[in-house]
């Protein structure tokens, strides 16, 4: 298992790539989705809009919910969601392969956090 990346959620992803490039000298790149990333030295720090976001965590955006998740990828994505439940984790939507043929899962953990576990890229 390893780290992959943070996802912050705003109002407007572009803007707020943007403004990391100014302000810390990092590399953005948007798409024209509603998300894009800025290169933070070896990690990205991804951005997207509420309503992208919504599409899988339907409370993001709303008042003292979800602002950000985090991203883990793992070689058995069942078998580390089953793994988190067991710990505590509550499942938020049961892995499932997306059309793009990765397998994704998210979790919110007993702290609150949001962590979406994903095969590679």
């Amino acid at each position: 298992m390893k780290f992959a990346k943070t996802i912050v959620y705003v109002e407007d992803a572009k803007a707020s790539i943007e403004f990391f490039e100014r302000a810390f000298g990092f590399k953005g790149t948007y798409w024209d989705n509603g998300a894009g990333m800025v290169d933070a030295g070896g990690t990205q720090l991804h951005f997207a809009t509420y309503e992208l976001g919504q599409g899988h965590l339907p409370e993001i955006g709303k008042p003292g919910a979800v602002a950000f998740e985090i991203s883990l990828t793992s070689e058995d994505v069942e078998a580390d969601f089953r793994r988190a439940v067991d710990a505590g984790a509550q499942p938020v939507k049961e892995p499932e392969k997306s059309p793009w043929g990765q397998t994704t899962s998210y979790l919110r953990c007993p702290d609150g956090t949001v962590v979406d576990l994903a095969s590679p890229a």
